[in-house]
């Protein structure tokens, strides 16, 4: 069981950025792929980014390549997304997800956090 709490959401100009933090409780934390997804008004959710469990992969949703950046710290149990260059179509709740493998649905989610991109 693994349960997630995202922050560091707000309001920022576009061309700023934003760091957003998944705290992430459980003993297993570290084997998970965890994800960043994103769901903006009157949208379903889309996948934002992803790493696996060392680390050592990512991928992107091609709408953010090249501007944002997944990551993790195992020791302490944490997820970060750093969102730079931001646009105002990055709007929308950012969610952080979990799941026991790469091949595996993303079993586990936090509450979300509101990112709004001011134009």
């Amino acid at each position: 069981q693994v349960q997630l709490v995202e922050s560091g959401g707000g309001l920022v100009q576009a061309g700023g950025s934003l760091r957003l933090s998944c705290a992430a409780s459980g003993r297993t934390f570290s084997s998970y792929e965890m994800g960043w997804f994103r769901q903006a008004p009157g949208k379903e959710r889309a996948f934002v980014a992803a790493i696996r469990w060392s680390g050592s992969y990512t991928y992107y949703a091609d709408s953010v390549k090249g501007r944002f950046i997944i990551s993790r710290d195992n020791a302490k149990n944490m997820v970060y997304l750093q969102m730079n260059t931001l646009k105002p179509e990055d709007t929308a709740v950012y969610f952080c997800a979990a799941r026991p493998s790469a091949l595996g649905r993303y079993d586990f989610w936090g509450q979300g956090t509101q990112v709004t991109v001011s134009s």
